[in-house]
């Protein structure tokens, strides 16, 4: 038994005594890697030029989200939201006849909320408090309700029909001069148009059955309730011609859509608001004899055909006017501040890695095209662990302006994304997605003096780069972004200039920040804040 034992405990040792030797030897190689410093990570701040770049009239039709309203941006300047739209019929061939009577036309949009902010109270109301705001809050306008005489082609016969029509900012003139009669929002209610403003209030309705039941209170989230005229909209629609409403490219051609007009009242100031008007209506309610009796109906135009936004930027605050003005812009040593301003605003373009001075190996030769710090990365073969770039806000420049939450960094030459945007990183508000790659607006702790700044991850960009010598080294560009997920690029009015392309989500945001500029002297106390582009490598 003993013998048997011993037999199989000796197979048992001399397993230990191979792993044991197998760990040691494992221990051995692991220490002469550590110790090798070639191994060690570093940490460097390399050369970046970024400069201002002042955009022009830029394609703004069909965006997701339109603003609306007056914004008086202390650092920038005034901007003014008009908006345009093309209506659809809910349901081709309503059924009118000779006794169909409208009662009423309700044009319906709702406005974005905090819904972590809604309280509900004991009586069954709720409290609610509106998202996407700008301005004083209740700041009256004037708002009118045109009928628009201009036909939003969905085609453009300069390219042939082959490609889709091109709208721009500044065509405010165009849709106002054709618009018909007289504004269709004439409640005797001011608030829906001499007064209007944005009413975060919820809307109840009450409504008596004739059958004698109780009373039903129906309650809704906030929205732009606005009472259109009857007359226009029983001649318009209940009494359309033959035909207009039995297709929807006829109908879009027959009733053009609407024109939303907004002024200032004397000098207050106004609200800006961010509203999808796609989810908007116009609810047409109407009586009609059936088997003689006069019963209600009710159709719905939506406002879900092509749609112009309309911006105008007035009262340019001096420092923004400076700072965008070509002859003062320096492409070479870059600017002390950078100017991000979405819709017909500005962007920066960054250069990375500094000047090309030397060949190949970056320390002599002639000039190769590639800059020197860069050429001396690929020639070492440098492991990259993590590239940044780190943006800080000027907050004394922005003064009280409303900060942009998030801006975006791309590809400029290409008008592309970077490949570190290809990120799969979610969360719960959709608008910060993609947060490993970056551009959202942070805090820095009080001990590092309590600023805010962005930041973006181009380890990847950089990376590639460095190990391939083909890669070229484009500029990159910097704007503000309404939404992280459109990656799409609109065009600029003006074909012939520069830039030709900015990412359509910029023409979404209202916006503009102020981040400081890699141009800033050693000696000034901003000189800390200043843009850096710092890399993490082996």
């Amino acid at each position: 038994m003993l013998k048997n034992s011993f037999f199989k405990i000796i197979p048992f040792l001399f397993f230990i005594v191979l792993f044991n030797s197998c760990d040691k030897e494992f221990n051995v190689i692991g220490e002469d890697l550590i110790g090798d410093n070639s191994f060690d990570i570093h940490k460097e701040e390399f050369p970046v030029v970024a400069y201002n770049q002042k955009l022009g009239p830029i394609q703004s039709n069909n965006l997701e989200i339109n603003a609306l309203g007056i914004y008086d941006n202390p650092s920038f300047g005034t901007t003014k939201a008009n908006f345009v739209t093309q209506l659809t019929l809910a349901a081709l061939n309503p059924d009118f006849d000779a006794t169909s009577k409208i009662k009423s036309a309700v044009l319906s949009v709702p406005y974005f909320y905090d819904s972590k902010k809604t309280v509900l109270n004991t009586d069954g109301s709720s409290t609610y408090v509106l998202d996407s705001i700008y301005g004083p809050n209740l700041a009256k306008m004037k708002l009118s309700v045109y009928e628009s005489g201009y036909f939003l082609r969905d085609l453009d016969p300069e390219e042939q029909f082959s490609q889709p029509q091109k709208y721009y900012t500044n065509q405010y003139s165009d849709f106002f001069a054709v618009k018909v009669g007289a504004h269709l929002n004439d409640s005797p209610s001011r608030a829906e148009n001499e007064e209007f403003f944005f009413d975060p209030s919820e809307h109840v309705v009450t409504t008596t059955p004739t059958d004698g039941t109780a009373a039903v209170t129906t309650r809704t989230a906030p929205a732009m309730k606005l009472n259109l005229n009857t007359a226009f909209f029983q001649k318009k629609i209940l009494e359309a011609p033959a035909g207009k409403l039995a297709d929807h490219a006829l109908f879009k051609d027959y009733f053009r859509g609407l024109l939303f007009n907004i002024e200032s009242i004397g000098t207050n100031p106004g609200n800006l608001a961010m509203i999808n008007f796609k989810a908007g209506k116009i609810t047409i309610t109407y009586t009609q004899t059936v088997d003689a009796k006069e019963v209600e109906k009710t159709m719905v135009l939506q406002l879900t055909g092509n749609t112009v936004s309309l911006l105008d930027q007035t009262n340019t605050q001096p420092g923004y006017a400076s700072a965008t003005n070509q002859d003062n812009i320096n492409p070479i040593n870059g600017d002390a501040n950078l100017y991000l301003k979405g819709g017909e605003g500005s962007l920066s373009i960054l250069k990375l890695f500094g000047d090309d001075n030397f060949g190949a190996d970056g320390v002599s030769g002639i000039p190769n095209g590639v800059p020197d710090q860069l050429d001396i990365m690929r020639t070492n073969k440098y492991l990259i662990n993590e590239a940044n770039l780190t943006f800080h806000l000027n907050s004394n420049a922005m003064g009280t302006s409303y900060v942009p939450q998030r801006i975006y960094l791309y590809d400029f030459k290409n008008n592309q994304v970077l490949i570190d945007y290809v990120d799969n990183s979610t969360a719960v508000n959709t608008k910060n997605n993609k947060f490993v790659f970056g551009g959202i607006l942070n805090k820095e702790s009080e001990a590092n003096g309590g600023g805010s700044f962005y930041k973006f991850r181009i380890t990847n960009h950089v990376r590639n780069l460095v190990r391939y010598a083909d890669s070229t080294n484009v500029d990159l560009g910097l704007v503000v972004t309404e939404d992280i997920n459109k990656f799409a690029f609109n065009s600029l009015r003006d074909k012939a200039g520069f830039p030709l392309k900015a990412p359509m989500a910029s023409v979404m945001n209202p916006l503009g920040a102020i981040v400081f500029g890699n141009n800033i002297p050693i000696n000034d106390e901003n000189y800390k804040k200043r843009l850096k582009f710092e890399i993490y490598f082996t």
